[in-house]
């Protein structure tokens, strides 16, 4: 068996910013949930006095009977949050990326993407007729070799970039991304999934709102607790994917109770959206400034923290010591990240203060210390 062999967590349940296993209450730092909603029961007592009317179950894709008119007030909803002219709801932000590239690259077409990129738009350029290059993660130096080399073979080409990388916590440079797409006659897409309703300087549009980008993903089930994906582009684009996108097509919808779940909290829970991203922000850079105290690097500039410790084994050991601290940690192991780079990600929420991860941070600078 791998010594990176996969394998699910008995968790018993979530409750605040805790998690139960083998009946013990650990912090939770695997999580998503950016602003710390998913477990606030309040706000689901709430929601559901007027809810009630929703099914819990669509029964059918999208382009058969499984829609309704919350399903296109929420598109309408999240093309306005990023200023586009027309939205489509996805069931996961893997099949939305997936969808999305696969449908737009086709014969004759390519896509430049990070290297970093989320396995969703490596799945997608695989299975997409068209073809593709890889650049070194945030090295827009060699994105542009790689267009100058051959953007001109191509009818189309596409650059897509995650915003807020998942395992690293840095950004893409918008910009620069903007020009280059500009300067070489391609379509950028960017994917805001680890900073949609988390990392942007209004309402969740992301760190690429108000730049010339022209296809944007993104998903409710991360910062926003909520579940399906979405994608924000033109009217001629979102036309093509209800079309070609296989994914969107012959998958059934999500449940209309989901999207009243996420069209009620953008709509009428905004102010506590904005409470708990102004919370998020200062545990940020509080728990960054530490780090820095503390003389720990990272690539992070964001919430989600990783750790980076090297070998599997010794990344697994210390998970073990800080679960039995009281913290839910997980080992982030090859073929996730590379060979060498093992690393305990920590993902920050709204409820996370420096002091509840204090002692986590202070075992692992001793860590890197006597490793040295």
């Amino acid at each position: 068996m791998s010594k990176n062999f996969r394998f699910i967590k008995d968790i018993n349940y979530r409750f605040d910013k805790y998690i139960n296993i083998n009946n013990k209450n650990l912090l939770n730092l695997s999580s998503n949930d950016y602003l710390g909603l998913s477990t606030k029961k309040e706000l689901v007592d709430e929601f559901l006095e007027t809810g009630k009317n929703y099914f819990f179950s669509s029964a059918s894709a999208r382009l058969l009977s499984g829609s309704e008119t919350i399903y296109k007030d929420l598109e309408l909803l999240a093309a306005q949050i990023f200023n586009k002219e027309k939205a489509l709801l996805y069931n996961t932000g893997y099949q939305c990326n997936l969808g999305v590239i696969s449908a737009l690259n086709g014969k004759g077409d390519v896509v430049f993407s990070d290297k970093l990129n989320h396995a969703s738009i490596i799945d997608g350029m695989r299975l997409s007729d068209g073809n593709f290059f890889r650049y070194k993660h945030l090295d827009y130096d060699n994105l542009e070799e790689l267009l100058i080399k051959h953007r001109n073979n191509f009818k189309n080409a596409i650059i897509v970039s995650e915003s807020v990388f998942s395992m690293d916590g840095d950004c893409a440079d918008i910009k620069r991304l903007v020009e280059l797409k500009k300067k070489y006659n391609c379509t950028l897409m960017i994917d805001e999934a680890h900073a949609f309703m988390a990392v942007d300087d209004d309402f969740g549009g992301g760190i690429s709102k108000g730049y010339d980008v022209d296809i944007v993903t993104a998903t409710f089930g991360k910062a926003l607790a909520s579940f399906g994906a979405f994608v924000v582009s033109t009217e001629e684009i979102i036309t093509t994917l209800i079309n070609k996108s296989r994914s969107f097509i012959f998958s059934t919808a999500i449940p209309p109770i989901n999207i009243a779940w996420t069209y009620w909290l953008l709509t009428q829970q905004a102010d506590l959206i904005m409470a708990q991203k102004a919370k998020l922000f200062k545990n940020v850079t509080t728990v960054q400034k530490y780090l820095k105290d503390l003389g720990i690097e990272t690539p992070s500039v964001t919430q989600i923290i990783p750790l980076i410790l090297g070998e599997s084994e010794r990344t697994e050991r210390i998970c073990e010591q800080l679960q039995n601290l009281g913290y839910f940690v997980l080992p982030i192991r090859p073929p996730t990240v590379p060979e060498g780079s093992s690393r305990i990600r920590i993902s920050l929420t709204a409820e996370t203060t420096l002091e509840d991860i204090k002692p986590l941070l202070d075992n692992i600078s001793d860590e890197l210390q006597l490793a040295k």
